[in-house]
């Protein structure tokens, strides 16, 4: 995915396919499967591996313009990266997509991910704080121009109404943010914000800082428990005083596919032979028909599944050709809606400003009864 037009074709690919969200995963270029982990693969001729470094924001920007449907999902760090720039761009995205821009997050323990910055390795009891910590400076920042802040009053000569305008006022236990942004409100008021089961704490959990819970298990037996457990537990930490409703719960799955006269068993021996797939998403090895049956059980418990495959091009091939449309025979896909958000898809009202005067009660962030049909997600 280090070429324009290579972006280009394969979301277009996912999108005529009938997938509803497509992720962008960030990191270093690695060896390997396409999708292994938070690397992305690339192989100059002869195998060897490209070095480099791919922005998931930048791609899913991209691909904002030449889409129509599919949902534009980056993966974005909150331990080393500026919140404050953070939320910019990913409004910028909105923009771009139309309203069709998600934020998946993720919080780097790596090395050198610090050193690029010049700070010290976050611990693992740090993680979470900073996280959450970025997740509420970007949904206030995006609150900080009211839906009616541009006037463009040509009379005056204001461009703003700078009373629409406010401060973040954010303090963290490691930066504060005063605001406002430096761009208008999103399209959607507020991007749904994507999390892996795990990362934040409870308490943020319960107020509102996750929109979609991303689970997996060590297998796809496992998965479907996993599943039901997260759900129960978002309920359950839902009930504490707060306007959020649950999160969605998406289960998280690596698929490798008999494709191409080779079966999947066969097919990831070689794959391995090059560079090991080091995962601990839940694995389906197998054919596609069996595949479809396991994404039929999944979607009894999950509200979505996103896909890992383990050779892009391939795998996205055999899902479009036969695994999407026989979930779709069988009602258990979302129908595709053009030029809808992503909130829209989730089920989510559009929220009015936190700092507006009057908060209407018909823009209050209230997830409707779940429908029988279910979006599905795979990773670019």
């Amino acid at each position: 995915m280090l070429d324009g037009a290579r972006i280009r074709a394969t979301v277009l690919a996912a999108e005529s396919a009938g997938f509803h969200v497509a992720t962008f995963a960030d990191g270093p270029v690695t060896g390997g499967p396409a999708t292994g982990g938070t690397g992305t693969s690339a192989l100059l001729p002869g195998g060897r591996d490209v070095a480099g470094r791919l922005n998931a924001l930048q791609r899913a920007a991209f691909a904002g313009p030449v889409t129509s449907s599919i949902v534009l999902v980056p993966e974005v760090d909150t331990v080393y990266t500026e919140p404050f720039h953070v939320s910019t761009q990913l409004a910028s995205l909105d923009y771009v997509s139309g309203g069709r821009a998600g934020w998946l997050v993720a919080a780097s323990k790596t090395e050198e991910d610090a050193a690029a910055v010049g700070r010290d390795v976050v611990s693992a009891e740090g993680l979470a704080r900073e996280a959450a910590d970025s997740i509420e400076v970007s949904r206030r920042l995006w609150d900080s121009w009211e839906d009616d802040a541009v006037i463009r009053d040509v009379a005056t000569g204001r461009y703003l109404d700078v009373d629409k305008l406010h401060y973040a006022d954010f303090a963290g236990e490691t930066y504060s943010v005063k605001g406002p942004s430096i761009i208008p409100r999103p399209l959607q008021g507020q991007l749904p914000v994507l999390v892996p089961a795990g990362l934040l704490a409870p308490g943020d959990l319960a107020s509102g800082a996750a929109d979609v819970l991303l689970v997996s298990a060590p297998t796809p037996e496992l998965l479907a428990a996993e599943v039901s457990d997260a759900r129960g537990g978002a309920r359950f930490q839902s009930d504490a005083p707060t306007t959020a409703g649950a999160p969605a719960v998406v289960a998280e799955l690596d698929v490798v596919l008999d494709a191409r006269g080779q079966t999947a068993a066969s097919r990831l021996a070689e794959l391995d032979a090059h560079t090991p797939w080091q995962s601990r998403r839940a694995r389906f090895v197998g054919t596609a028909a069996e595949l479809t049956e396991l994404l039929a059980a999944l979607l009894e418990t999950a509200d979505g599944v996103r896909l890992h495959p383990a050779v892009l091009d391939v795998e996205l091939e055999e899902l479009a050709q036969l695994v999407l449309p026989a979930l779709r025979r069988r009602g258990l896909l979302a129908p595709v809606r053009p030029d809808g958000s992503f909130r829209e898809l989730l089920g989510l009202r559009r929220p009015a400003s936190r700092y507006a005067a009057v908060q209407p009660a018909a823009e209050s962030d209230v997830r409707p009864a779940a429908e029988s049909a279910v979006p599905s997600g795979a990773e670019i």
